[in-house]
């Protein structure tokens, strides 16, 4: 089995709604994106002969799912009081609503699943909320 790995990283605040503790608290992430991918067999035309994807193209790949994030607030679905969310909107603040709780562990299996419709063999996904703290999703 073939193994590539590849990474990029996203700026964007976010709280957990109902958590007792400082994350409660709208505070800010360099979240990094670690992705594994995976295949047993290697293409064999001219241009990928020996590879499985070119590396370049699984970073762009990754890179366009993490700019969606860039620069947000992630909140979960209804964690805020409707009208905090329409005068922040009104402010300009981009503003982007989950189903879920926005957790490393969570964006690790979204994450995943967003690289495997984009038709990747997917091993492993590794999400850094801080440089020492990570969450990972695999299948």
């Amino acid at each position: 089995m073939y193994i590539l790995k590849t990474e990029q990283s996203f700026d964007s605040a976010h709280f957990l709604a109902g958590y007792e503790g400082k994350c409660s608290n709208i505070h800010g992430h360099r979240w990094k994106v670690e992705v594994e991918v995976m295949t047993d067999k290697l293409n064999t035309d001219k241009q990928l002969n020996g590879m499985y994807v070119d590396f370049g193209t699984l970073k762009e790949d990754l890179g366009k799912m993490v700019d969606e994030l860039d620069h947000s607030l992630i909140i979960e679905r209804g964690s805020l009081k409707e009208i905090t969310f329409k005068a922040l909107t009104e402010e300009g603040f981009r503003i982007l609503e989950f189903d879920f709780r926005p957790t490393a562990e969570n964006f690790s299996k979204y994450f995943y699943d967003k690289v495997k419709e984009a038709g990747y063999g997917v091993k492993m996904v590794t999400v850094y909320e801080t440089p020492t703290n990570a969450a990972s999703y695999t299948e």
